[in-house]
């Protein structure tokens, strides 16, 4: 009789060992399953913001060129628009020269 109870204990204590193993087993499923769903929707959403942060390096690369263009361009009309001072010129080489 008492081996019989010792047996049936040792039966229960298997089923409950086996029990617990499919469980871990399922829950490490689980983690993984989730774990992977995790990083592919952290890498899709990286994805998305840094093709918005290029779109909009892209756009203020373009802004500054354009705004660089600008500035040269009035630059250029401001020193081409500048007439030499002929006389001015003459007036101050001939007292350097007197000076000298």
């Amino acid at each position: 009789m008492g081996n019989t109870t010792l047996e049936h204990l040792l039966e229960v204590e298997a089923e409950a060992s086996a029990m617990v193993e499919n469980a871990q087993k399922e829950a490490d499923k689980r983690i993984r399953e989730n774990e992977e769903k995790n990083r592919k929707a952290y890498e899709d959403r990286l994805k998305i913001e840094l093709q918005k942060c290029e779109l909009t390096l892209k756009e203020e690369k373009e802004k500054i060129k354009e705004l660089y263009q600008k500035t040269l361009d009035e630059y250029r009309r401001e020193i081409f628009g500048i007439k030499p001072d002929e006389q001015g010129f003459s007036a101050l080489l001939n007292e350097y020269l007197k000076k000298g």
